[in-house]
């Protein structure tokens, strides 16, 4: 059976290296306190939310010769029901994981591990919220996150998503084309821009473009878009957008439809959701997103 851990290429481990270079550049003065003795601790989650970023903490523990046993598998939520006996109401602890190895290098992963690990939990967590909000509301289309990811921590956060259970959407600038506002104004048209990049996408990249209105979508369609983004739209003139498009064009030409700006929790109901809108794009599930509170103790 494949796991989320499949989908990383073969260099990103070498990102692993780097994390810990930045963490630890010179002297480890708490290492020479502790020594290499061997040690065990355990891994404690705080806070109710989606277990991801597994294969980033292995990663880490493991260039510092140190094994992680975990009890949860990954994508599982972790709620206070699974709390030790001794935790008071209303609180989270919950042992998801053991790791062992010398004492120095268990507390040389430490930080690093439980960043990345609160920071993919909780972009996991947002997902899986975000997409049970949407398909409670009625909506059946595909809910996904945007480009606006963390300079140098793009994998960890696409991968979070992904197993919150939502579409990633592009990974980067050359993953697909989109053609926003700028290219537009600097190439003159829609019509221009679309023509343009087909010419050297070929047939493997979709086209995305931004639209703002109704005939700026109409002359989307046209050019040859595949995906036209009903960018900042809500309620009726979303909906009103979107069905018109479909009616009048859906017979003709083949695109999807998507919609995008402001859509968080609290505004995912109001308008954004239709069935005529093929996808439903947010940052709200990787921006400004609340971690999942972990902690590594050492066993004594």
């Amino acid at each position: 059976m494949s796991s989320y851990a499949h989908l990383l290429p073969a260099s990103w481990e070498s990102t692993v290296t780097a994390w810990l270079q930045e963490d630890c550049p010179s002297f480890d003065w708490g290492g020479y306190v502790v020594g290499d003795k061997p040690s065990t601790a355990s891994l404690w989650c705080k806070s109710e939310g989606v277990l991801a970023g597994v294969p980033f903490v292995d990663a880490v523990f493991k260039q510092l010769n140190c094994e992680v046993a975990w009890f949860f598998e990954e994508g599982h939520m972790i709620t206070a029901a699974e709390n030790i006996d001794d935790v008071p109401k209303g609180s989270v602890k919950v042992h998801v994981a053991t790791v062992s190895g010398p004492a120095r290098n268990l507390l040389l992963g430490e930080r690093v591990a439980l960043n990345t690990l609160a920071r993919c939990s909780g972009i996991a967590t947002a997902s899986r919220a975000m997409l049970s909000a949407a398909r409670d509301a009625g909506y059946n289309g595909i809910v996904a996150g945007t480009r606006k990811t963390t300079p140098g921590f793009r994998l960890v956060e696409k991968y979070g998503m992904i197993v919150g259970g939502v579409d990633a959407h592009r990974y980067d600038l050359s993953s697909m084309v989109m053609l926003k506002d700028n290219h537009v104004w600097s190439t003159g048209s829609i019509m221009c821009a679309v023509q343009t990049a087909r010419r050297v996408a070929g047939f493997s990249l979709r086209i995305d473009v931004e639209v703002r209105s109704y005939d700026e979508a109409v002359e989307a369609v046209r050019a040859g878009a595949d995906v036209v983004m009903l960018d900042n739209m809500d309620g009726e003139k979303l909906v009103k957008c979107a069905r018109d498009l479909r009616e009048n064009y859906g017979k003709d030409h083949r695109f999807l439809i998507e919609s995008s700006g402001g859509i968080t929790l609290k505004t995912l109901s109001d308008g954004h959701v239709d069935n005529v809108i093929d996808i439903v794009s947010t940052s709200a599930i990787h921006q400004s997103t609340q971690h999942v509170d972990f902690s590594l103790k050492i066993d004594h």
